[in-house]
């Protein structure tokens, strides 16, 4: 657990301090989503953060690392088999913590904290930027080639929509000879 603060703690001792950032974190686990003050949400998410990297290690010593923190063992199997697939591929940033005004009793700043469950988009780095940027002029001339390569290309596409009309017409052509000897019984039924 990281060190605590100097100055005045969150409960009144540090004992306090850590069993109220524990029962916070199991809440942020089971509810993914909780709204806590400011100070409080602050202060828990470097706990929460850590506990996450724990769960994904995903090993015994680690699960019972998060056993000592959190003494819930429902919380901390949902830790370890929920949340910590969903953040596999995330390198750090587990949570987010948002502000959302005063409490209407006290006045305290409110803040929510929740778990950042959505999947990581991979970003470009400015290196492969450059390179696609030093391959792009050299990239234009192939840009023109295919500009001129495309009246070709019209003839093609309508050639294989000539053929499946042709297959077509030669399709409606056999029905009609089977169906022509059942014409042929009925006109010789009317004839008769």
């Amino acid at each position: 657990m990281p060190k605590p603060t100097k100055g005045p703690r969150l409960g009144g001792g540090p004992a306090h301090e850590r069993l109220l950032l524990a029962n916070l974190a199991a809440a942020l686990f089971t509810h993914k989503s909780i709204k806590t003050t400011e100070t409080k949400a602050k202060r828990l998410r470097p706990v929460a953060e850590r506990l996450i990297t724990f769960a994904k290690r995903g090993d015994l010593h680690a699960r019972r690392r998060v056993l000592g923190v959190i003494g819930d063992k429902s919380v901390v199997h949902t830790l370890f088999t929920e949340i910590a697939p969903l953040v596999a591929d995330r390198e750090g940033g587990y949570t987010r913590v948002t502000k959302v005004g005063n409490r209407k009793g006290d006045n305290a700043p409110m803040a929510v904290i929740e778990l950042v469950l959505e999947p990581v988009t991979k970003k470009s780095t400015p290196v492969a930027k450059s390179k696609k940027a030093a391959a792009a002029p050299a990239e234009e001339a192939p840009v023109e080639e295919v500009a001129e390569a495309e009246t070709p290309a019209e003839d093609a596409v309508e050639a294989p929509v000539e053929a499946p009309a042709e297959d077509a017409a030669a399709a409606s052509e056999a029905p009609a000879e089977t169906e022509a000897p059942a014409d042929e019984a009925a006109a010789d039924e009317k004839s008769e």
